[in-house]
């Protein structure tokens, strides 16, 4: 098959790496990709939401499969596009990415199925904002109700932090049209996870569990980024919670998307609040997470092949169930001072092939780019995840914090502490 990738991140990088596994020897092509799929994949410079000239280059290069990476292009209707001219996409509609490109969409969705999420309410004026915060003794989330990078979400403890919050996204304007209007939401506490599912418009597979530190900080502290690093499985979630999570959220997603008039197709990703034994929903992307992608797809001994382009083509259910390891990994994201606000870019990256060389580890890049005279320099706030599994979670960190040891950059930036949760329930 020849298959286009859209995307430049770590994620999209871990895609090509698992295709490129496959014993079929597909032909990969990205769109625009960066330094690390180049080694895996014809790289070429469109960039992921110009979706008149992906399609383009789709149809002259008769491609078998589209596989989109990030979020931008979903909702602007890539997949419409290229569904329109016959070609096979693993992600959904603009319609059905909507569940993440629109909060309040995803609210009064899961309020319509009965799938359960914090009490919320739905804010387009400062004022409004406030009130609904104050309503709820400040102890409340604020989050933007379109696309904002995963930057538009605060976790608010007290008037001051409300304040903020307000002023960035309804006065200052900081997301743009994105924070249009918020939701102002009861703050749930308990312990994140985050489950993927490959779906197909009616049939549905789980992934393996992941969690995701989303904090730029140690502890959980500081703001919100795309993600630092993430690890799977998510001890967490237990068999009896997937279970669960199966009946109460994944499927009642499914069916009530099918029922609306636009099928669910590609991943659906639940991100999930765990209180007290139940699971509750916190928002829902509709692609592959980044960074917990390239721990889930080092664990999958599968083919990815077959499960993507089933779903494209709606034949999930002819497809026998993924196999996995039972060895943890993780992903530790390695950025640059000063993400996810203004950072440095065009720093050069060395040691990259030493620490795959010395340390059992992958080196997923996520901005990156090679120069003129072939330098490797960043282009991003997160530049490299560096991903091992083990026998145990805590070999798994040991691998890879052992490897970034050989990686260097100008103001670099990585949290010491991925996986933390885990390591503590097991006592280590």
């Amino acid at each position: 098959m020849r298959i286009l990738i859209i995307g430049s991140g770590g994620r999209e990088h871990a895609i090509a790496w698992k295709l490129a596994q496959s014993n079929e020897r597909h032909e990969l092509l990205a769109a625009p990709g960066n330094a690390g799929i180049s080694g895996l994949a014809e790289c070429v410079p469109i960039a992921a939401n110009a979706c008149a000239s992906l399609v383009t280059l789709a149809r002259e290069r008769n491609v078998d499969l589209v596989i989109i990476g990030p979020e931008a292009p979903l909702s602007l209707g890539l997949t419409d596009a290229l569904e329109a001219v016959g070609i096979p996409v693993f992600g959904p509609s603009r319609r059905a990415a909507q569940l993440e490109s629109s909060k309040v969409f995803c609210k009064e969705f899961c309020t319509r199925y009965g799938i359960p999420t914090a009490s919320y309410s739905i804010c387009d004026s400062p004022e409004s904002a406030r009130a609904a915060a104050r309503s709820r003794n400040h102890h409340c989330v604020l989050k933007a109700d379109g696309l904002a990078a995963g930057k538009g979400v605060f976790v608010c403890h007290n008037r001051s932090d409300v304040d903020a919050a307000v002023q960035a996204m309804l006065i200052d304007r900081t997301f743009g049209h994105a924070s249009d209007r918020v939701i102002v939401e009861d703050c749930l506490i308990g312990e994140e996870a985050s489950i993927l599912a490959m779906v197909d418009g009616s049939t549905s597979i789980l992934l393996e569990s992941s969690q995701d530190h989303k904090a730029v900080g140690e502890g959980d502290q500081g703001p919100n980024t795309g993600g630092m690093g993430a690890y799977s499985p998510a001890p967490v979630i237990t068999p009896r919670l997937k279970h669960h999570i199966i009946q109460s959220i994944i499927e009642p997603t499914v069916i009530g998307m099918r029922a609306e008039g636009h099928p669910f197709k590609g991943i659906l990703y639940a991100g999930l609040m765990i209180v007290q034994g139940e699971p509750w929903v916190l928002e829902f992307n509709v692609r592959f997470g980044d960074p917990e992608t390239q721990p889930i797809l080092m664990r999958l001994q599968s083919d990815l092949t077959p499960f993507v382009n089933a779903c494209a083509c709606g034949r999930l259910h002819e497809t026998p169930p993924p196999v996995w390891t039972d060895e943890p990994a993780v992903c530790v994201v390695l950025a640059a001072q000063g993400y996810p606000g203004t950072y440095p870019k065009g720093m050069e990256i060395t040691g990259i092939d030493i620490a795959e060389a010395v340390h059992p580890v992958t080196v997923f890049h996520a901005g990156t780019e090679r120069t003129n005279d072939n330098r490797l320099v960043s282009t991003g706030g997160r530049i490299v995840g560096v991903t091992a599994h083990g026998k145990t979670l805590s070999i798994a960190c040991s691998h890879v914090y052992a490897a970034i040891d050989q990686i260097r950059y100008s103001h670099r930036m990585f949290r010491r502490d991925i996986g933390y949760r885990a390591l503590n329930r097991q006592g280590v």
